[in-house]
This record gives C-alpha cells, structure tokens and sequence, in this order.
C-alpha cells in the first residue's frame, strides 16, 4: 500500500527527492523587508489639489495674457492703463504653478497647505474667471480634510 500522495499547496515547492518520489517543502509566504525605508503615499486628495492647482496655474497665465492683449489691443493701445490690473490672473498662476510643483515633488518638500492661494483663486472670480472659482472651493474642502491634515503635518515634522 502506497500512502496517499497529497497535492501540494500553491505555496510550497516541489523538489524530487532521492527515492523517486518527490519532498515537499514550505516555501516562505513572508517577503523579505526592504533595507531602505519605504516612502510614504500622499493621500490622494493632496495629488489632486496639486494638480488642480498646477492646471488652474497655466490656464490663469494663458487667461491673463489673452485678456491683457484683447484689451490692449482691442483699445488701439489706449487700454494699457489697465494691463496692472489685468496681469493678476498671470501672477497669482506663476504663485500657483511654484506651490503645485512643491506638492508634487518625490520626495515630498516641506510645505504648508496655501489656503491664502486658494482664496486668491476664489478672488479671481472677479475677473471673470470662473475655474479658479471651483478650483479654489475644492482646494479649501480638501485642506480641511484629516488625511491631509495629517500629511501636511507630517511632512513639515520631518524637515
């Protein structure tokens, strides 16, 4: 009588042993541990608020650019009295542009949640403007989160 041969788990290996019949033995089901410490995920509201932020940057550059050289040039050159005020839109997507690439930097940068940036944004509004509206709203909510409340203290504790 032969013992009754068993299948093997997907979790143990197969190896011929010296009598013909094959040895069964464990394979380990634990990795092993990395040596270098395994970088932390930003939440995924942070990754959206920094692409958010990055979008609404260019689009503010481009919006600004575009209106200051409608009206200047609509006005035969008379509107340049008003390229100050018209320019806003293309600082406050320079200032955007500089936090977005701060927030997706890897490994992550010191940096503090900009809800001064976000009300910029919803300010914005004012010039017609109407993403950075949505743009800065969501950026507020997202701040106020406790996942990103967490990551933002924790990068800042790191540096």
């Amino acid at each position: 009588m032969s013992p009754e041969k068993r299948k093997p788990s997907p979790a143990e290996e197969i190896v011929p042993a010296a009598s013909g019949e094959p040895l069964i033995l464990p394979v380990p089901s634990v990795p092993p541990v990395p040596p270098y410490p395994v970088a932390q995920q930003k939440p995924g509201m942070v990754q959206a608020i920094a692409i958010m932020t990055l979008i609404n940057g260019v689009l503010n550059i481009l919006y600004g650019l575009g209106m200051t050289t409608a009206i200047v040039l609509g006005t035969l050159f008379v509107g340049i009295i008003c390229a100050p005020v018209t320019i806003l839109p293309v600082v406050l997507g320079i200032f955007e542009i500089i936090y977005a690439v701060k927030l997706l930097a890897n490994p992550p940068q010191p940096v503090n949640p900009s809800q001064s940036i976000a009300i910029c944004e919803i300010i914005a509004v004012l010039s017609g403007n109407f993403i950075s509206l949505v743009v800065g709203i969501l950026a507020l909510v997202f701040y106020n989160d406790s996942s990103v409340r967490a990551y933002f203290t924790r990068i800042n504790s790191q540096g």
